[in-house]
């Protein structure tokens, strides 16, 4: 097996229902910065919160199934997943 860039792939959630003002984004850097994901997350005007994650297959598959369940306050009604291109991030935080 060589040794080299591992495969990245590169996503975007738009998360709708109560997910502002219940720890959200606080809850997805925790398990972006476990999983070894960067990107970001930030509310939206409309209510809901956006991710952009870029990361391993395995990792981005991890980190949709806890955006889809949300921390313990949240109630997640929707997820609108779409692939994107991959931007370089030195880490995952959160945008004011």
């Amino acid at each position: 097996m060589t040794k080299g860039k591992e495969h990245r792939i590169a996503r975007i959630y738009r998360v709708h229902g109560r997910v502002q003002g219940v720890g959200f984004r606080y809850f997805v850097k925790r398990n972006a910065d476990a999983l070894g994901i960067r990107g970001y997350v930030r509310n939206e005007d409309d209510g809901g919160v956006l991710v952009y994650a870029v990361g391993d297959p395995a990792s981005i598959v991890r980190l949709a199934a806890a955006v889809r369940t949300g921390p313990q306050h949240s109630e997640v009604r929707t997820v609108e997943e779409k692939e994107a291109a991959i931007q370089k991030f030195n880490s995952f935080h959160i945008e004011p």
